[in-house]
């Protein structure tokens, strides 16, 4: 290894300006063979700087070069002293000017001697080394610049507690429509903490609300990489998202993939049972819904849907056992309480029913759903100043929700004037455009009032927001009986057709394009399409042997709200007839006791003791006086969820 000495700072060739030492390389026959057991103790001195004493040794035991050092006299750094050395012997050597570097003289055996000793100047070289960063070239800024996440990640990474800040900042900002903005700070939250999976589900959900369903679907393909798969809430949305887009085999996959992630995850059992639902595989939902309640425990959305899958076959105790059962694994679940007030109106127990409503309302008093239902109800059984005041209380609490003002507006059309439902379904529009129902409930208004241009003109926008939708199969039902009642048969059924085509299980469609062709004449025709019906139709079979020993099951339904009022009617005259009241007797028959209590066994109970007045002064801080529904259009910048071109 080759040692060099620092030069002076000084740039001058002359001689007095150059090093006190100098480098020189001998070959073994011009060092003479006593030189090599020479120790070579030498003394640096620099300008300014202190000397210090090195021993040089050798990085080999080669003797094929030799570095030496030679002692320039002239430099007043070097003692005199360096010229003397003592060999091993005792004998002193004086190399006139020139010290041999050379291997030292160890003490040790033979046997050590003849290994290598790495010098000490070269092991600290190499400690530095060691630590030294490896030299890598600075990357292009089209390169760097690609990705937002690469970008974020260079920055310093900010603590923990942020992601909680700003995913609920995010939250907010999509709560008041900023969909933009939400989005910017999730996509951070993504970079930062690419491990944590609430900021893939709460980003893909923003798209999802937003149509954007193909970048939902790689916002959660990303998420199930970053978390390794480990996350059953992304697994959970991801199917949701394929079974939304008709994609039933990819949904499948990845419910059963939420379920191998965490097998208590009860949202994937439940969103999977949903799905063999609807695909009519009532045996495999209810195989699942077993599992969820193996797994899970006592849940009230397990309950709850599988007495709507009671209700649905026409036996009714035993949905009534499950939605009791619903109630007391969760008295707060207002879900539950309106689905069980469903099945009272359909079995006409009016007051049984109200009270239901009355249990939905204290349990979640700002549940819209909870007011627009009971508000339906009360209009429907002829109580319209009860309903409509309900369906004010419920948008007082909720002003961005266009459904309650599209049944007010409804309500007022029927028993008020068409002017004032055109102004709430005008408002309805305004605050969410893409709201397919009111755009469709405002065309038919208008079909009614005689305004044929202007409906039609309502149902092409409906449609222009998604004509794939159940929605846009009502539309397009509704836009043929508008053409057939104004003699353009064949725009009728395209229409028709159209229709069918999206919802083939419409008994509605199917028989007014019947009708159509019976009143043209040809009743050969309309016997064919009822007959299409009747083949086409999906027939769900299912059994009551399922019950014994199996009502301990649980399953999520949040969506069946929708779908409450549309029970199959079912003449199935084979009901069980062992009863549930005595089973799980003991853990439950008190609070049995005190729901049928207030429940009530017949309509024999026309009031209520529910203060409503009382309960909205109390509880919501609301004035009874003080609930009508503001029409002026300037004021809804803050409720507005879009822009819409003027119907």
């Amino acid at each position: 290894m080759h040692y060099f000495v620092p030069t002076s700072s000084s740039t001058s060739p002359s001689p007095a300006n150059t090093s006190s030492f100098s480098l020189l390389f001998l070959s073994p026959s011009q060092i003479p063979e006593n030189l090599y057991k020479l120790p070579a103790k030498i003394h640096i001195g620099t300008h300014g700087i202190s000397g210090q004493s090195f021993l040089i040794h050798p990085t080999s035991s080669s003797k094929n070069t030799s570095l030496c050092a030679v002692v320039d006299k002239s430099s007043s750094g070097v003692s005199s002293q360096q010229n003397e050395s003592t060999n091993d012997e005792g004998e002193e050597f004086n190399t006139e000017g020139v010290l041999v570097v050379r291997r030292p003289l160890l003490e040790n055996s033979d046997k050590e001697e003849e290994k290598t000793y790495p010098a000490t100047i070269d092991a600290g070289l190499s400690k530095i080394a060691k630590k030294m960063p490896i030299f890598e070239p600075e990357r292009s800024e089209s390169s760097s610049s690609t990705s937002a996440a690469a970008a974020a990640r260079a920055q310093e990474k900010p603590l923990a507690v942020n992601l909680d800040l700003s995913l609920y900042r995010a939250k907010v900002l999509a709560r008041n429509f900023r969909y933009k903005d939400a989005e910017k700070i999730l996509e951070k939250c993504t970079a930062y903490w690419p491990e944590d999976g609430r900021s893939y589900v709460a980003l893909g959900k923003i798209l999802s609300k937003q149509s954007k369903l193909s970048e939902a679907r790689i916002v959660y393909e990303k998420g199930c990489q970053a978390t390794q798969g480990e996350n059953a809430y992304i697994w959970q949305c991801w199917a949701v998202l394929e079974n939304r887009l008709g994609n039933v085999r990819k949904a499948r996959e990845l419910f059963d993939a939420a379920t191998v992630a965490n097998k208590k995850h009860v949202a994937a059992w439940h969103g999977w049972a949903n799905l063999e639902i609807k695909q009519g595989n009532i045996s495999k939902a209810r195989n699942l819904l077993a599992k969820g309640l193996k797994f899970c425990g006592r849940n009230e959305y397990i309950y709850q849907t599988l007495a709507l899958l009671e209700a649905k076959a026409g036996r009714y105790e035993q949905a009534r056992y499950l939605f009791k059962q619903a109630t007391i694994s969760n008295s707060k679940s207002c879900a539950s309480w309106l689905a069980w007030g469903q099945l009272e109106i359909q079995q006409e127990r009016f007051p049984a029913a109200r009270k239901l409503f009355e249990k939905a309302v204290q349990a979640s008093p700002k549940n819209r759903f909870a007011w627009h239902v009971w508000g339906v109800f009360e209009a429907g059984v002829g109580n319209i100043e009860r309903g409509r005041k309900l369906l004010k209380i419920g948008h007082a609490l909720n002003p961005r929700d266009p459904v309650l003002l599209q049944s007010l507006g409804l309500l007022e059309y029927k028993h008020s004037s068409a002017n004032l439902a055109r102004a709430l379904l005008r408002r309805a529009s305004e605050l969410d455009p893409r709201h397919q129902p009111v755009w469709i409930a405002w065309g038919w208004m208008e079909w009614k009032e005689g305004n044929t241009t202007t409906a039609r003109e309502l149902y092409q926008r409906a449609l222009s927001i998604d004509a794939t939708t159940e929605s846009a199969a009502r539309c397009l039902q509704a836009w043929g009986v508008l053409e057939q009642r104004a003699g353009n048969l064949s725009a009728a059924r395209r229409l028709f057709r159209a229709s069918l085509n999206i919802n083939s299980q419409s008994y509605v469609t199917w028989m007014t394009w019947a009708q159509l062709e019976e009143d043209q004449g040809d009743s050969e025709r309309a016997e064919e399409i009822r007959n299409l019906y009747f083949q086409q139709r999906t027939e769900v079979v299912d059994d009551a042997s399922w019950v014994t020993g199996f009502l301990d099951i649980i399953d999520p339904a949040l969506d069946t709200v929708k779908r409450l009022l549309n029970f199959g009617q079912n003449n199935d005259n084979n009901r069980l007839t062992a009863t549930l009241r005595n089973m799980n007797g003991a853990k439950d028959s008190q609070s049995n006791q005190q729901l049928e209590s207030s429940v009530g066994r017949e309509d024999t109970d026309t009031g209520s003791g529910f203060n409503l007045d009382a309960f909205l002064r109390e509880k919501l801080s609301l004035d009874p006086l003080k609930l009508d529904v503001n029409l002026d259009s300037q004021r809804l910048g803050r409720f507005t969820r879009g822009k819409i071109n003027g119907a």
